[in-house]
């Protein structure tokens, strides 16, 4: 992911913590898949396997931060290389919190479960963005295993999209529960799993923005995607 380096060691310790950053990117994908698993099909099983993998992430995030700071103290990188590590830094923390949203759905599910909820309340919205937000933090941690800046700024355009889908949602929640008050305790703990969704697709964007960061050396975050996709592509 780096220009080669006169010692090897260097080049494998930025080797090791980039390949252990998309490790922990694949657990966090497979916790959201079975989040969204837990809540199509009402599995309290795969609730709970999402719940008990949480502290994996957990201490795969503490690991890699101690590596990153070893990194830095040991190698003292500069230009690229710095911003690489203190991207990755910043990538596993965005991480971590996605799992914390695929956990949050998990547990929600189990209580609408235990609460003996009804499919009173039509969730497409929910099941679409679900499935855009694994294909969005994906995306992302392949840009990031190729730092490719196009395929990023890319995917903060898309995050449009899942941002949309939760309005669109909110929208048809409020109908249904002003409709009939007996759908609210419901609706909220829907509209709990939809906020969940939309803030793993703002963790993806943020990788992404981590990404441009690395290569170009701008740091973008609070931009307009159309000044982040000009500087993306400069």
């Amino acid at each position: 992911m780096s220009d080669k380096h006169l010692s090897s060691q260097f080049d494998a310790d930025l080797n090791l913590i980039s390949s252990k950053v998309l490790e922990m990117g694949g657990l966090v994908e497979s916790q959201i898949i079975t989040a969204m698993q837990a809540l199509n099909e009402f599995d309290s099983a795969a609730a709970e396997r999402v719940i008990a993998a949480e502290d994996r992430l957990n201490t795969m995030e503490v690991e890699i931060d101690e590596e990153c700071s070893n990194i830095i103290a040991r190698r003292q990188p500069a230009a690229r290389d710095l911003r690489l590590v203190l991207a990755i830094s910043k990538t596993i923390t965005n991480l971590e919190r996605a799992g914390d949203e695929a956990e949050k759905i998990a547990k929600r599910t189990k209580r609408l479960m235990e609460d003996g909820a009804s499919r009173a309340v039509n969730i497409a919205e929910i099941k679409v963005s679900g499935e855009m937000a694994v294909s969005i933090l994906r995306r992302a941690l392949d840009a990031f295993a190729r730092l490719d800046t196009v395929a990023a700024a890319q995917i903060v355009r898309d995050d449009k999209a899942i941002d949309e889908e939760f309005r669109a949602f909110v929208r048809k929640l409020v109908s249904y529960m002003m409709e009939d008050p007996r759908t609210i305790s419901v609706g909220l703990d829907y509209l709990f799993i939809a906020k969940a969704i939309e803030r793993i697709g703002d963790h993806a964007k943020n990788i992404a923005e981590f990404i441009i960061y690395i290569v170009k050396g701008t740091d973008v975050r609070h931009k307009s995607r159309d000044a982040l996709e000009r500087e993306a592509l400069s």
